[in-house]
């Protein structure tokens, strides 16, 4: 099965919280490889930023041939697990197509693109 990688913008905070340290995104990435298991077939990458500075946190989903899914405005506190459980919903899926009905709930109040597959 194709790579499915979980981006986490690592140096995001949103525009009220500028200036703490680590950053919120440094804070999920914590978060999500904590709870993330051993075995799982889903890569979290860190990265430097995902160019939407003042709306912390910020994670893209992707993977060869399926669409990418950006999640801005991320809750810091109810977003790792909620992330994890859409990657496998990602990986799992036929294309990639994720109905907003199975979305996991915490992910609903982010704001979120879906970028077509290249």
């Amino acid at each position: 099965m194709s790579k499915h990688i979980l981006f986490v913008c690592q140096s995001c905070n949103d525009a009220a919280h500028k200036r703490i340290k680590p950053s919120q995104g440094a804070q999920l990435l914590e978060q999500l490889n904590t709870l993330q298991a051993q075995d799982s077939p889903i890569t979290i990458q860190p990265v430097d930023c995902l160019w939407m500075c003042s709306r912390a946190c910020v994670v893209s989903v992707s993977a060869p041939n399926r669409p990418t899914y950006l999640f801005t405005d991320l809750p810091l506190a109810d977003s790792a697990a909620a992330l994890l459980q859409f990657g496998e919903l990602y990986r799992n899926s036929h294309n990639g197509d994720i109905p907003w009905k199975q979305c996991p709930e915490a992910l609903q109040s982010a704001q979120v693109a879906k970028i077509p597959a290249v």
